[in-house]
């Protein structure tokens, strides 16, 4: 008997840079489920968290982002897959995979 690989609950934050993007930021979002789906992973709760200024500003010309939190359900290796779908992706600054 085979068993059904072991999912673990997951809860994604996101940085989304929409400098010189011109569509809604729920395109992103959409994009982001997208990506989940296509790893193996269950979408759960999204929460667009919206604008927020960063604690500490590196770029002066960036100094406030949209946030977005999503919760999934995947493999032990979801973290490490969905960081590898969107590491060349300009639009996602950054990513914060923790552990439900």
């Amino acid at each position: 008997m085979s068993q059904a690989p072991a999912m673990n609950n997951y809860k994604a934050s996101f940085i989304l840079d929409t400098r010189g993007y011109e569509q809604p930021v729920d395109t992103l979002i959409t994009k982001i489920k997208g990506a989940l789906v296509s790893i193996g992973a269950e979408v759960g709760e999204v929460k667009d968290l919206g604008l927020r200024d960063f604690a500490r500003i590196t770029d002066r010309r960036f100094p406030q982002a949209p946030f977005v939190q999503i919760r999934f359900k995947g493999a032990p290796t979801a973290p490490s897959a969905l960081r590898e779908k969107f590491r060349l992706d300009r639009t996602i600054f950054r990513i914060l995979i923790e552990s439900v």
